[in-house]
């Protein structure tokens, strides 16, 4: 391994000595700083010379201290890009010389062949970035967004001291080649994802949720002997749901300050649903087990990948992520450690089928020994109806309960299952399968909802073309109306007639879907249709179940309410079911030689790996929660 002092000292033999002003690292990423000029605009092809020598990305940039003063730089791009691109905000990240340009029509403010970003650089010498204004403004892109920017000095210095861990070599005595893998969390149940890789070098955790459903089993195992906060160099998040992200913040509120890394949507939902965890536990009088600070620290130590964009994370990991089909910005985390010793696939929550709102889960990947995969509908009887079914199932109940002038109750996961709700409801209504009905939007989902059209290159491309072309965006049909206070809340229990409701949390543990509940169970003519997985314990499951009575604690009192409104299970999952599942496993490129099964109950889990074993002739495994399973 090449220390970091002779990888810097050998890239810049190759570029002329007088040209780089800086050089320092961004992740595993390399950055030169020039302050001449010429040298920026136009280096001969040094830089793709150098890149291809060493096979690092390495990026020139202008020195800052040649950058044109902002203001004036400002005034320079607005005159070089067409009014019709729509520029919403011009934001300046000085200490890294770039510029973000945030416009409705990227393509308008790009240019041909990229000739407005040139005359850009050629003229202000800033580096342009140019991202889509999301079609529905989303405060928490712009509140992560400002911290980022408020921050740029310490993510400078962070992003550098990360890239020194990668290059500096190793830290750790080597005497022996060895992968290991301890399940804290995730395994034979659903919720509280969590897995700790270790090899002779690294300390990685893979995913780090609560199981929201639970009070006694919420937190992985943390206290395992073989975790040391103080060791961890990474941790890699697979997508923004609670149960694999949930606990991240607390790493931090112990004192973590190394990188975490994911794509952009993840990091943008799960800091929302994180911030929402908090305001839900305060609404409680619960003590939160993290503060907002702490999510906060997670976004600043963010390092953020594109699908299929392969970084080194430590000395012996390189890793990809892949699309997983499951949310946006959801990912297959593929694990190159030491050199091409052992590669390690892990689904994280994936759907291998083409939805309403995303692509298949991904199966080709360059090598794969070891894939760890999820069970969540993988028992043998967990065959889910084709997607027309559900959608002639889903037709059917709101006609009746429309006729019934009752209103219809949806508790949806905030991202991914109330989204895929919407696009159904907005082609039902367009097909003219059902009558215009208002779709009221309540809880994080229409923050969510903005997020998603912020990031349409995650989407499927029908998905992705309507996005582009506002007038045909499925989620700013006029049918969808947002649901943002108190008030409007009464409001549409109270004043509106026949309507549907898409609320969070999909398990009914907290968030207004709960408050519709409890003001629309009693009447016979409502419907409650529950579209995810109800986690054992969630008050969801136990409706599921047959509990016709809830008890709601208000103060000191006790309010039993009793369920008289139709209840109806609609899978609109975004998991795999049981055939999915076998058929991934059998596409997956090259083919595995051992399959660990985790995420799902118990039973779940040893049915699928046992059938596995017997239809692949693969060795499987489910194990427990605190086992430990050597892979190499």
């Amino acid at each position: 391994m090449v220390k970091t002092a002779d990888i810097l000292k050998e890239i810049l033999k190759e570029v002329p000595a007088d040209k780089i002003s800086d050089a320092c690292f961004e992740g595993a990423n390399i950055v030169l700083y020039t302050k001449d000029e010429g040298f920026f605009l136009d280096n001969k092809g040094i830089i793709k010379e150098t890149v291809d020598k060493f096979k690092k990305r390495i990026e020139l940039r202008p020195d800052p201290s040649i950058c044109m003063k902002q203001e004036k730089a400002e005034k320079e791009i607005r005159t070089i890009i067409a009014e019709e691109a729509g520029i919403a905000q011009i934001i300046f990240d000085a200490q890294r010389s770039q510029v973000v340009i945030e416009a409705e029509k990227p393509g308008l403010a790009i240019g041909k062949q990229g000739e407005l970003l040139r005359e850009i650089r050629a003229k202000t010498l800033w580096v342009p970035v140019i991202r889509r204004t999301p079609a529905i403004r989303s405060k928490i892109i712009e509140g992560i967004r400002s911290v980022l920017y408020q921050e740029s000095d310490y993510r400078r210095k962070f992003l550098d001291r990360t890239g020194h861990r990668i290059y500096d070599g190793w830290i750790r005595e080597k005497k022996h080649e060895w992968v290991r893998i301890s399940f804290l969390g995730g395994a034979r149940e659903v919720g509280r994802s969590c897995l700790f890789l270790q090899t002779p070098e690294s300390r990685i955790i893979i995913d780090c949720g609560v199981n929201v459903a639970s009070e006694e089993d919420a937190y992985p195992f943390l206290e395992a002997p073989e975790f040391n906060i103080k060791e961890l160099d990474a941790v890699i998040i697979s997508h923004a749901h609670m149960d694999h992200i949930g606990f991240v913040p607390y790493l931090f509120k112990f004192g973590y300050r190394g990188p975490v890394y994911m794509t952009p949507p993840t990091r943008d939902v799960g800091s929302l649903l994180l911030l929402d965890y908090i305001k839900i536990a305060k609404s409680e009088n619960k003590d939160p087990i993290f503060e907002t600070e702490d999510v906060k620290e997670m976004v600043k130590h963010t390092i953020t990948l594109d699908y299929e964009e392969v970084t080194d994370i430590t000395p012996d990991v390189r890793i990809t992520l892949y699309n997983a089909g499951h949310i946006i910005g959801s990912a297959e985390v593929h694990m190159h450690i030491a050199n091409g010793l052992h590669n390690i696939v892990y689904t994280g929550d994936m759907k291998y089928g083409r939805t309403g709102l995303l692509e298949a889960a991904n199966t080709q990947f360059p090598r794969v020994e070891t894939l760890i995969m999820e069970s969540t509908y993988g028992g043998k009887d967990n065959i889910l109806p084709p997607q027309h079914e559900a959608d002639a199932m889903l037709k059917n109940i709101i006609i009746e309960t429309v006729k019934r002038g009752g209103k219809i109750l949806m508790p949806t996961l905030g991202s991914g299952r109330a989204q895929e709700v919407m696009i159904m409801l907005e082609q039902m209504m367009k097909n003219k399968e059902i009558e215009p009905i208002p779709v009221y939007i309540d809880g994080l989902v229409w923050d969510i909802t903005a997020i998603n059209t912020a990031y349409p290159e995650y989407l499927n491309s029908n998905v992705r073309k309507q996005i582009f072309h506002r007038d045909e965006n499925p989620f700013l049909a006029p049918c969808f109306k947002h649901v943002g206070s108190q008030k409007e809340r009464t409001q549409v229990i109270e004043e509106t007639g026949a309507c549907v409701i898409v609320a969070t949390s999909g398990m009914l543990v907290g968030g207004p879907s709960v408050e519709y509940l409890k003001r629309l169970a009693e009447h016979e003519r409502n419907s409650l249709i529950f579209t995810c997985y109800q986690g054992e314990g969630s008050l969801g499951r136990r409706i599921l179940n047959g509990e016709r009575e809830i008890i709601f604690k208000e103060g000191q009192k006790q309010n039993v309410i009793p369920i008289k409104m139709e209840v109806h299970r609609l899978e609109i999952t975004a998991h795999s079911d049981r055939r999915q599942l076998v058929n991934f496993a059998f596409k997956c490129n090259p083919r595995p030689k051992k399959i660990i099964v985790n995420h799902g109950e118990a039973s779940r889990c040893l049915d699928l790996s046992s059938s596995l074993h017997k239809l692949n002739r693969v060795e499987t495994v489910a194990p427990r929660n605190l086992d430990v399973l050597r892979v190499k």
